[in-house]
């Protein structure tokens, strides 16, 4: 069960969160959201096979392209496509996989459960930081 704690936990201690799914479009709300992600901190690494880069980023095909490590899977996918990229995440090494607001997958989320990965459905990462933590301007 993800507890405000335990979400703060998760915000305060990752670094680098991988975006499956991030959009090149600025009217995007995924787009949005990680550029505020961005903004407070955090490496941002796209995963999108059609982009080069975004948000000046370099951009990656798949997880398993990611060099590196990752401590956060954010996904901005359907649900119902969810699953691949928990695979994926899990082999990669992921500490969390963080399906934002409006996603879930319970058989996902049981199979990364099992590989020892934390999961956040049905949540937004930016709210949540706002929220529990704030932006890095009111922490100054």
């Amino acid at each position: 069960m993800n507890t405000d704690q335990k979400l703060k936990e998760i915000l305060l201690s990752s670094k680098t969160i991988a975006s499956v799914g991030l959009s090149t479009n600025p009217a995007k709300e995924s787009f949005g959201i990680v550029a505020y992600l961005k903004e407070q901190g955090y490496r941002i690494i796209p995963v999108n096979p059609t982009a080069d880069e975004i948000l000046g980023e370099k951009a990656y095909p798949d997880l398993a392209s990611v060099p590196g490590k990752v401590d956060v899977v954010q996904l901005f996918r359907k649900s119902e496509d969810v699953p691949p990229f928990v695979d994926e995440a899990i082999a990669i090494g992921a500490k969390v996989i963080w399906m934002q607001e409006g996603i879930w997958n319970e058989d996902a989320a049981r199979k990364a459960e099992a590989a020892g990965v934390t999961v956040v459905m049905d949540r937004c990462m930016r709210s949540e930081h706002r929220r529990l933590v704030g932006p890095a301007l009111q922490r100054l």
